[in-house]
């Protein structure tokens, strides 16, 4: 079989094949599997295990209440041993108490499928081709096992999640298919995904490019029909077909250039969007407790307090609660949602209560790529039953919120910026913001410019606009007064598209800071957290605001609180800086030099957050410690000086004398 990176070079001498029935062949030659059917489940389950695995876990997976977990597990990995081991090659080990089985010299289509599909959209049409060979049918086909309730629910897990990605590879085939195949790549994709809108566009597209009117009139009329049954709107997909047969080359009487179709939360693959917005499905959580499931119970409250949170955000287009309950209640599951919904993002999850403990697991699953973008697993203490489910979904809401910015941001930047629409002309102005350096912050104007004019109700972009302008002035990159006034009016314009969106009010509060009004800014900040709890970057500029002249016991508070929010966030330096400030004014020096120490070695940090670190080194003695940090300051800006620092900040009269006094220690002028 072609290579995708698939096999090594030389011939596997097990091949092992879970996309379909389980096959096991040895150099070609098919082995007799054990009539076991938990023999065969273990196998499979410790061939994808990416460590090893408890046998506690194992016990629990395929045995219910057995006499003899540990004997049956035993038994069971001898059989496994007949199985794979070679005389020199010994494949299962224990490692502790845990088992191990090392496949990593054989074939095994599963895991080549999920390491290949990491960067689908990479791959040219052989490579794909190759991989949907691979599928020959549901994971496991056939493997089913009774009162094993937790393999049923792995088992489960995967089959939707190969499915999955069974569908992203044949979408980028359709899409990179060769015009005579197009049509019949597509089809394929339809037997997979029936209710896949992106699917049906695409195949009503190719059909018109072909100038086969007939069966895209036919093809219509009867999807219209097999969605409306479901109840789901095949509108835009009508619409759709009805420009591309008007645009067809027979209409303009040649070989014009390829229809494009308006999609409704398109990703940027070529498809035309008008001011599309990422969007994200949040479905409801499994429960795995062992109860009777029943609706309104921890996991629906969870999964409706995520869907809230990230609405409020309102940096993304969220599905409603109502729509992915109806589809979980038919047994749609989450990467099927996705498609049917046409979304960007899909996020599910489990929910286990246990004693007086919750485990809540989650994964954040690109709709197009099937790729897992953020996974992660919440284990708290059952002490406070509210409370822990808050922190829980502060915790997920803003995860996914960041997920979804990242990816969107490195999605944007290996677009051709003259082939940018508004929503990724944002993401490339957030790109280049992050990097706190002049020429980037340049770019970030440009393209944040950009979205605003291609999308003039994009309020989030405004908010980019007047981060930039609060830069320049704070940053001394230029003239002081103007790029003030710049600032606030771009951030009066976000306010204006959308006074809903905590982002506005984060720009207003951050421009009426650098105007010096303490306490109008700190009022307008805290809007944007009334208005989205799960904002961190508002939680940050309070922290920001009032470590310079507000109340520095909640500046500590609010920037724990962002960084709980958003641990991996771009601004994290400043929550760190912020900290160190608020701790200086309470005269806790070397507190202060922790945290300041900590600030400065975030890989973007700028020379106003080195020189926190240099301060507060010096103010607890450590000169030694603080020099170094004065010469990188130096090295990137030479002519930095305290006054650079003080015009940036606005520290009340007696704590701009404890950094003037640290400076003086440390000769910066």
């Amino acid at each position: 079989m072609e290579s995708v990176t698939l096999a090594p070079g030389d011939a596997p001498t097990l091949d092992i094949r879970m996309l379909g029935p389980l096959t096991i062949r040895r150099h070609d030659d098919a082995l007799a599997l054990p009539a076991s059917r938990k023999v065969r489940a273990l196998l499979t389950y410790l061939a994808l295990a990416r460590r090893a695995v408890p046998r506690s876990q194992l016990c629990e997976l395929l045995w219910d209440v057995p006499n003899d977990p540990r004997g049956e597990l035993r038994w069971c990995l001898s059989k496994i041993r007949a199985l794979v081991d070679e005389p020199d090659r010994p494949r299962i080990s224990a490692q502790g108490d845990a088992i191990k089985l090392d496949l990593s010299d054989c074939f095994v289509d599963a895991i080549e499928v999920a390491a290949a599909t990491q960067a689908v959209e990479t791959l040219a049409y052989g490579p794909l081709k190759t991989l949907s060979a691979l599928f020959a049918g549901d994971f496991l086909e056939g493997l089913e096992l009774d009162n094993c309730p937790a393999f049923t629910a792995w088992l489960g897990a995967q089959r939707r999640r190969f499915r999955g990605r069974q569908a992203a590879v044949l979408e980028h085939l359709a899409k990179a298919a060769p015009e005579d195949e197009r049509v019949r790549c597509i089809e394929q994709w339809l037997e997979l995904a029936p209710f896949d809108p992106r699917a049906h566009e695409l195949l009503l597209n190719a059909l018109a490019r072909c100038d086969r009117i007939a069966e895209g009139e036919e093809h219509v009329a009867v999807t219209a029909r097999l969605f409306e049954t479901e109840g789901l709107d095949f509108t835009p997909a009508r619409d759709a077909w009805h420009r591309a047969r008007a645009q067809r080359p027979s209409s303009a009487g040649g070989h014009g250039a390829e229809p494009m179709l308006l999609v409704p939360g398109g990703n940027g693959d070529g498809i035309l969007t008008v001011g599309r917005r990422a969007s994200v499905a949040v479905m409801p959580f499994v429960d795995c407790s062992g109860v009777a499931s029943c609706r309104g119970g921890t996991a629906d409250a969870l999964a409706h307090d995520v869907i809230t949170r990230l609405a409020k955000l309102r940096s993304l287009f969220v599905i409603a609660q109502g729509t992915v309950f109806a589809l979980h209640e038919r047994g749609v599951g989450p990467e099927e949602a996705a498609r049917m919904l046409n979304v960007d993002y899909v996020a599910s999850g489990s929910v286990q209560r246990r004693d007086n403990s919750l485990t809540v697991t989650i994964e954040l699953v690109e709709t197009r790529t099937a790729r897992i973008v953020w996974a992660e697993v919440f284990s708290r203490e059952l002490d406070d039953a509210f409370h822990v489910l808050e922190e829980i979904g502060n915790s997920i809401v803003a995860s996914i919120a960041s997920e979804i910015e990242m990816s969107e941001r490195n999605r944007a930047v290996l677009r051709p910026p003259n082939s940018l629409d508004a929503w990724e002309a944002h993401h490339r102005g957030l790109w280049h913001m992050y990097r706190f350096n002049k020429p980037d912050n340049d770019r970030a104007q440009h393209f944040f410019e950009m979205a605003v004019r291609l999308d003039p109700t994009f309020a989030r972009a405004y908010a980019g606009l007047s981060f930039t302008h609060f830069q320049n002035a704070f940053q001394g990159w230029a003239e002081r007064e103007p790029e003030i006034d710049r600032a606030f009016a771009a951030a009066g314009q976000s306010v204006m598209v959308d006074d809903r969106d905590p982002a506005a009010h984060w720009a207003v509060g951050r421009a009426l800071w650098l105007r010096g009004q303490f306490e109008n800014s700190v009022i307008e900040l805290q809007q944007a957290i009334d208005l989205s709890p799960n904002f961190a970057l508002g939680h940050y500029t309070l922290a920001f605001v009032h470590s310079q002249t507000g109340d520095p016991d909640a500046a500590i508070s609010f920037s724990d609180h962002s960084r709980q929010l958003s641990p991996c966030d771009p601004l994290l330096f400043g929550m760190l800086a912020a900290r160190a400030m608020a701790l200086i004014r309470l005269g806790r020096f070397e507190e202060a030099a922790d945290w300041g120490v900590k600030a400065a070695a975030r890989p973007n940090a700028h020379a106003h957050i080195v020189a926190v670190a240099a301060f507060s080194l010096a103010l607890n003695g450590r000169l030694d410690d603080a020099r170094p940090y004065v010469a990188s300051i130096h090295k990137s800006r030479p002519d930095y000086r305290l006054a650079d620092f003080l015009t940036a900040f606005q520290f009340a009269g007696d704590d701009q004398k404890l950094f003037q006094g640290a400076a003086k220690r440390l000769a910066i002028h």
